[in-house]
């Protein structure tokens, strides 16, 4: 048991590179996170617009006089 906490203990100490290593992968972490939501986030502001347009549109043509 013993053998196997000092194992994780070097691990996770990465040699004295931990910061770095652990930086790095937090990193890599976030801007796949940040690649997944942005665009879901985008979708949804384009087609509130693109809704928004339509109803618009549909508006003015109501107006307009056959």
């Amino acid at each position: 048991m013993n053998g196997d906490m000092n194992y994780w203990s070097e691990f996770f100490h990465m040699g004295g590179y931990a910061f770095f290593v652990w930086t790095s992968y937090a990193l890599t972490f976030a801007v796949i996170v940040a690649n997944i939501i942005l665009p879901i986030m985008q979708r949804k502001k384009v087609i509130a617009r693109i809704k928004r347009a339509v109803k618009r549109e549909k508006i003015e043509q109501a107006k307009e006089p056959a």
